[in-house]
């Protein structure tokens, strides 16, 4: 019996020490995890925070027409620049997180990239129309909108939503457009203390009339309904260019004004150069008179 004590007494110390041992264990285990879980959730909650969100646009190729063969490869090249532009417009929507003030997504990034739409679209409709029926109102399908859940929220795009969004911002500009002389004007007292705003400057552009061949007569009024389009746009960048001052970087104008401008003189451009081509000789090179620029 004395002797089996202590066998006794050493086995049991020895169970004690491994119980011990192996709650220790659990512990190191379980406060691992837990560590673990915490860093987890508070990295995907930082990510969630910091996503801008997604643009989605309406969908085009599933609303056009019949398309004539000898049109098809024109189509098919716009479409390809329609998932293009889109793409440009996510990337730089993830590169200027946090830059410019409240309306900055739509001024810079939803606005030009609506005017982008416009031009590329056209240019779908009337490469439709050369010989078949030129497809109308798909201008409705230009405007996109920023969906901050994600792409999930994508499909409602293609049923029109978007196009209202993106049309949102332009249409605060436009309710603008009448006071824009009284506040300057009122303000023109203040202008030193406002950092010169009155000195913001005027965006000129390249004549166009000047550069265009024999305009035959059967094109002479749709000649001057665009040429009275590109007045129209220059007046409303200059309005822009008044109400937007000290919004966004030093690139702003350049790119949520001038920009956007250039690409709507490109579609309006080549929609007289057409005009003129088909019953006299297409006049090429006037793109050259796209480009806009401000001066101070």
């Amino acid at each position: 019996m004395s002797r089996a004590l202590p066998k006794y007494n050493k086995r049991r110390v020895v169970v004690i020490g491994a119980a011990a041992a192996l709650a220790l264990t659990g512990a190191v285990v379980v406060n691992s995890a837990l560590a673990g879980e915490s860093k987890s959730s508070g990295a995907t909650n930082a990510q969630t925070l910091a996503s801008p969100g997604t643009i989605a646009c309406p969908d085009v190729a599933s609303q056009l027409p019949a398309i004539p063969a000898t049109a098809q490869a024109e189509v098919d090249r716009n479409l390809a620049l329609l998932q293009t532009q889109i793409a440009e417009a996510n990337k730089r929507l993830v590169d200027t997180v946090g830059q410019g003030g409240a309306n900055f997504v739509q001024n810079a990034i939803l606005g030009p990239l609506k005017d982008k739409r416009v031009s590329t679209i056209d240019r779908i409709a009337i490469s439709i129309g050369r010989k078949g029926t030129k497809p109308q109102g798909l201008d409705a399908l230009a405007g996109c909108a920023l969906n901050t859940g994600g792409a999930a929220n994508a499909g409602g795009a293609a049923n029109g939503n978007a196009g209202n969004a993106g049309n949102a911002g332009n249409a605060g500009n436009a309710g603008n457009n009448a006071n824009t002389g009284n506040n300057n004007a009122g303000n023109a007292g203040n202008a030193g203390n406002a950092g010169n705003a009155g000195a913001v400057g005027t965006i000129t552009c390249p004549d166009v009339a000047s550069q265009l061949p024999a305009i035959p007569a059967t094109a002479q009024a749709e000649v001057d309904r665009n040429l009275a389009l590109l007045q129209t746009q220059i007046n409303e960048a200059n309005t822009r260019l008044q109400n937007t001052v000290g919004q966004g970087g030093a690139n702003f104008v350049q790119n949520a004004i001038l920009g956007p401008l250039k690409d709507k003189r490109v579609s309006t451009i080549d929609r007289i150069a057409i005009s003129i081509g088909r019953k006299g000789t297409k006049p090429q090179g006037l793109d050259a008179l796209a480009a806009c620029t401000l001066n101070k």
